[in-house]
């Protein structure tokens, strides 16, 4: 592959980036394919204006999927764009297909500040837990080449519950409605959900009132 320079020189340059795959990279990776050329930010623009790469916030890029040829994994962005950090609530139960609808925000968990951020790729929202239930009911889902750490259903069920003002689950039936008609939970796959995680969850997370009915409900 070619490119000229703002100086109108010609570097050769071979598919390097395609070995990065699907992994955001930072300045520093991509600099050191380069360690004779100097002027790296107009290189960085150069690259991103002729889209090689993606840019995902500030020193934060990602290689064009017309490079790699492979599918970008928005969660896997997600856990890169601010971290420690975690894909939960909506976007991982549409994730397991335990809700139908569609979700164009990819909602995650973190210890830091709350933070949204706007990407060619999409939006990325997080939102602050604390430190003593981050670590509760988590997984690393591996794919091919990759990985990406995930609330398990139950942890994001109770993440959403959480995190959502409106919510207050008093009664069975409240949980009953809740699930079945404001978020359309496919109840089978509920059922089978496990309790421990949810006990887990109100010993340090927010609204353990709600989370208990949930856990009624579940072993009704």
């Amino acid at each position: 592959m070619l490119f000229c320079s703002k100086n109108n020189y010609i570097y050769t340059m071979n598919n390097t980036l395609s070995t990065f795959g699907i992994v955001p990279v930072n300045t520093a990776v991509i600099a050191s394919l380069y360690p004779n050329m100097k002027g790296l930010n107009q290189k960085y623009r150069w690259l991103e204006k002729n889209e090689e790469i993606i840019r995902l916030k500030k020193g934060l890029y990602v290689v064009n999927p017309k490079i790699t040829g492979k599918t970008l994994s928005t969660e896997l962005i997600a856990n890169h764009i601010y971290t420690p950090s975690y894909v939960s609530m909506s976007s991982a139960l549409r994730y397991y297909g335990l809700i139908p609808e569609s979700v164009y925000t990819i909602q995650s968990m973190t210890i830091k500040h709350s933070r949204t951020f706007e990407t060619p790729i999409g939006r990325f929202e997080y939102t602050y837990l604390s430190r003593s239930v981050f670590p509760v009911g988590l997984r690393i889902i591996k794919k091919d080449n990759y990985a990406f750490i995930m609330a398990t259903p139950e942890k994001a069920l109770c993440d959403l519950i959480a995190n959502s003002p409106n919510v207050n689950l008093r009664y069975q039936k409240d949980a009953e409605n809740y699930l079945e008609a404001d978020i359309r939970m496919d109840m089978d796959a509920f059922e089978q959900m496990n309790p421990e995680i949810f006990e887990e969850y109100i010993k340090v997370g927010k609204k353990s009132e709600s989370i208990k009915t949930v856990i009624k409900l579940l072993k009704r």
